[in-house]
């Protein structure tokens, strides 16, 4: 397990790297608040949770990932391209012309993407009718949906979560990545999701709540079965911004253009939190 845990953290500070230095180059910066908070949650879905074939990507009887906050797309390319499904040199050409990837996941250019995303408040939906989907077929794989605490004010995602308990969707985990930040301030300054775990328990899901940057505990909470076919719901506590100290923390992270030095310091700050972690 240890052996694990320092694979997976090694990849997650490679994915931080990959967000970083996309950001310093992309001509207009990226949403880099909101994809360094996803690098040990991509670490942790692609190289250990999920099972998938870079070499395959259509494989009927893969595991389906739907980010469904699709301007983290940094941190998936990233997390993609390290697993093998296109050439890392393609993160260099980050939201250029004609490249297959843009700021919000394109499934037209991108491969090995199940849905575009971007235009919050749909991926669970989606998510929702893949879990379905294999119930009806008797298929054994799963279903993972990442999203974001903005999504949550949208009816919606609660729908959704309606449904994936009415169909006792045991096949289908919800990560949520609780940075606690919308576009607009802090979430309960401007609509309030507490206490979010018992309005989630009271829709009948398993919750977990963990360290969204602790490997162990992701890897602990996917690993828990749902008990009496609940849907899981992992609430994953991030930090917007994790490790630039000028956004750290802040709304004004969401979309940045990170410069040179801040870039440089930045990695060098994640170095240190990944190793105390």
């Amino acid at each position: 397990m240890e052996a694990k845990i320092i694979e997976l953290s090694k990849i997650a500070a490679q994915i931080d790297q990959d967000i970083l230095t996309t950001g310093r180059d992309c001509a207009v910066g990226v949403h880099i608040g909101g994809n360094l908070t996803l690098s040990q949650i991509m670490a942790v879905l692609f190289f250990e949770v999920a099972h998938l074939d870079p070499k395959n990507p259509k494989w009927q009887n893969r595991d389906r990932i739907i980010l469904s906050k699709g301007h983290g797309n940094v941190a998936l390319s990233s997390a993609m391209a390290r697993k093998g499904f296109f050439p890392l040199e393609e993160l260099e050409k980050f939201d250029t012309f004609n490249s297959m990837l843009s700021m919000h996941i394109d499934k037209h250019r991108m491969p090995g993407v199940e849905i575009s995303s971007g235009s919050l408040g749909h991926g669970l939906s989606v998510a929702v009718g893949a879990a379905l989907g294999a119930k009806m077929d008797k298929a054994d794989w799963q279903t993972y949906c990442i999203i974001s605490d903005g999504e949550l004010e949208e009816g919606s995602v609660w729908e959704a979560l309606m449904c994936g308990a009415n169909y006792h969707l045991d096949n289908l985990t919800v990560i949520l990545d609780r940075d606690m930040f919308t576009i607009e301030g802090h979430t309960e300054d401007t609509m309030a999701l507490e206490p979010l775990a018992d309005k989630l328990k009271a829709f009948n899901w398993f919750v977990l709540e963990v360290d969204g940057h602790n490997i162990k505990e992701l890897l602990d909470a996917f690993n828990q079965k749902s008990p009496d076919n609940k849907p899981k719901f992992i609430i994953a506590n991030t930090i917007k911004g994790r490790g630039v100290a000028s956004i750290e923390g802040k709304a004004s992270s969401h979309f940045f253009k990170i410069s040179k030095e801040e870039a440089e310091k930045a990695l060098e700050a994640l170095k240190i939190a990944d190793m105390e972690a």
